[in-house]
């Protein structure tokens, strides 16, 4: 198991919120993760379609994840989201991480959210800050 993924486990089993969404862990690296839900009736709001904040939060803790995963405690500082697509009861969503920059205090990712048609339905920025303290494994 990489450092990346003992890293991970670690944060996982201490995050009560992102086990309640149903989050399941696909590949895990250093700087990016795939992170994937289904969408559930308790998801929805009054339209019939997903809640803002079930994207806001897959991407938040694929945000987490991969930042974390390079060994350096990171905590969010400056997170944003556009959706672009209505989500539905039962749509599979995936993430798909891009560090865009990496510095010894700040990381800058972008994360999509795709469905199980490949379509973005949701788009995420997040900036992190590197604290300096390397995570215990």
């Amino acid at each position: 198991m990489s450092k990346a993924s003992e890293i991970i486990d670690k944060m996982f089993l201490n995050d009560p919120f992102s086990q309640w969404l149903g989050v399941e862990r696909i590949e895990e690296e250093p700087g990016s993760v795939v992170l994937q839900l289904i969408v559930k009736e308790e998801m929805l709001n009054g339209f019939g379609i997903a809640h803002g904040g079930i994207t806001y939060s897959l991407a938040d803790s694929a945000l987490a994840f991969s930042a974390n995963g390079h060994g350096i405690q990171s905590v969010s500082i400056e997170t944003s989201i556009s959706h672009t697509k209505a989500v539905k009861l039962g749509d599979v969503l995936r993430t798909k991480v891009t560090e865009e920059n990496l510095t010894k205090k700040i990381g800058i990712y972008s994360i999509s959210i795709l469905n199980q048609e490949n379509e973005k339905v949701a788009l995420f920025k997040g900036t992190v800050f590197r604290t300096g303290k390397e995570w215990e494994i």
